[in-house]
């Protein structure tokens, strides 16, 4: 990581002499990207007046169609990102999203001096380390607490309230999408309906695979695992798992074994190992996670000395996350300084070994469950429980094992072996029990 440094100008600029102690460093501010959060993170600046914050441009394509009136005459809106670079604006606050042409003009911005606030998660994910380094050699900034779980204060959490602490596993919900989709399923919705009201709502993109395929969730991992665990990671190691296999009868299923479904990014370091998933898992009721609905993220991050700390609110939207941008802004023009939290290149080594829950959809006939049994005990794999609800047509019956704690890697051998038997409809469902 690199060396932090103070957003005060230095000590030979004429306004370090003329600035009170205590006062707010004046910026300009450029906003790239004027979409949902753009636009709220520009009415915050209007309306509410942030001592130190002035907006200055707007910058987006075909910008004509985007003007407000409630914006202030004085801002300059422009479809030329060269002209707004090369302007004597202080801070670059990027919401385009995506690694190009977003990454071009963070990286122009930094080159200039200038200081950067971003809500992406994918460039920071892949390139974060890159452009604090960048930042750091060239004076300037840059500030990404909205990257992650939108209005919920995470990265601003780990980075100085558990700083002191050593952090040893993260549990989270970090995709809203998702969260609200399987919420709505947990209610007795089918999939197909809620994501078209995800879709209606703007909640999902026309094509959703970003959110329900697990990328969005893993750039955001990948994040926090550099200020949590201290460990840099490429986002593309840790293999996300999509919700849409995911079915009522799984809801069904889960209630009976006191649980529910609900898309869980994990990372955890033991001596030295680390392990990242993202995915699908049953929750137990009495877990925080479950409790989180609609839209919203959580985040529990377990400390050696603190234990768990649990951060919750809405990680979508356009006010939410306009609020943790506002703040970034906020800190700079104050001169806030970044807790230096070293990390060191790091690649996956582990597994978790957790209980699994693994539904079966078969042509009903004698021997089935002797038969996964057997697969399963090949891999030194204990079964917990056998579960099948009435109701259910023999030729296409639904029925859940669930098994102890044991490395993923064995029970994909198993299942491997189980799904090949000529009475299985579908590829068993396995999904991690959190415990």
């Amino acid at each position: 990581m690199p060396q932090a440094h103070s957003s005060a100008p230095p000590s030979d600029t004429p306004a370090a002499h003329t600035r009170k102690p205590g006062s707010a460093r004046h910026l300009r501010i450029a906003i790239f990207g004027f979409g949902t959060v753009g636009s709220s993170v520009a009415r915050i600046l209007v309306e509410s007046k942030p001592q130190g914050l002035e907006l200055t441009h707007i910058f987006n394509r075909k910008v004509a169609r985007k003007r407000v009136a409630w914006a202030p005459a004085s801002i300059v809106w422009s479809e030329d990102a060269d002209a707004v670079l090369a302007s004597d604006v202080d801070v670059i606050v990027e919401l385009a999203g995506g690694l190009d042409p977003a990454g071009t003009w963070v990286r122009r911005a930094l080159e200039a001096g200038k200081s950067v606030v971003t809500a992406n998660k994918k460039l920071i994910a892949y390139h974060g380390i890159d452009l604090e380094r960048l930042a750091a050699a060239k004076g300037g900034h840059l500030k990404y607490g909205a990257a992650v779980a939108g209005g919920i204060p995470v990265i601003p959490g780990l980075e100085q309230g558990m700083a002191g602490d050593r952090i040893e596993r993260l549990d989270g919900i970090l995709n809203g999408t998702c969260n609200f989709i399987l919420s709505k399923m947990e209610e007795g919705a089918e999939y197909a309906t809620v994501l078209a009201e995800a879709q209606a709502k703007g909640y999902a993109e026309a094509d959703p695979t970003e959110d329900v395929g697990g990328f969005d969730a893993r750039a955001k991992l990948a994040i926090l695992m550099r200020l949590a665990l201290r460990v840099q990671v490429d986002p593309d190691e840790i293999v996300p798992r999509s919700i849409t296999t995911i079915t009522s009868v799984d809801f069904s299923y889960a209630r009976d074994l006191g649980c529910t479904i609900r898309q869980v990014s994990r990372a955890q370091q033991v001596d030295g190992l680390i392990a990242a998933t993202v995915g699908p898992m049953l929750v137990a009721l009495r877990s925080p996670l479950a409790w989180s609905q609609g839209t919203e993220n959580m985040v529990i991050a377990s400390g050696h000395y603190g234990g768990d700390v649990v951060f919750s609110g809405h990680g979508a939207g356009g006010h939410p996350t306009a609020v943790a941008v506002v703040s970034d802004l906020l800190a700079l023009a104050h001169g806030s300084q970044r807790v230096e939290i070293p990390s060191a290149p790091a690649r996956l080594g582990d597994e978790f070994e957790v209980p699994h829950y693994i539904r079966f959809l078969v042509k009903d006939r004698p021997g089935i469950v002797a038969a996964i049994t057997t697969a399963l005990a090949e891999e030194q794999i204990n079964i917990r429980a056998i579960v099948q609800k009435a109701g259910y047509p023999a030729h296409a019956l639904p029925f859940v094992v669930t098994v102890e704690p044991c490395k993923s890697s064995a029970l994909k051998r198993a299942l491997a072996h189980i799904q090949s038997m000529d009475c299985m409809l579908v590829e068993p469902l396995d999904l991690q029990m959190l415990e």
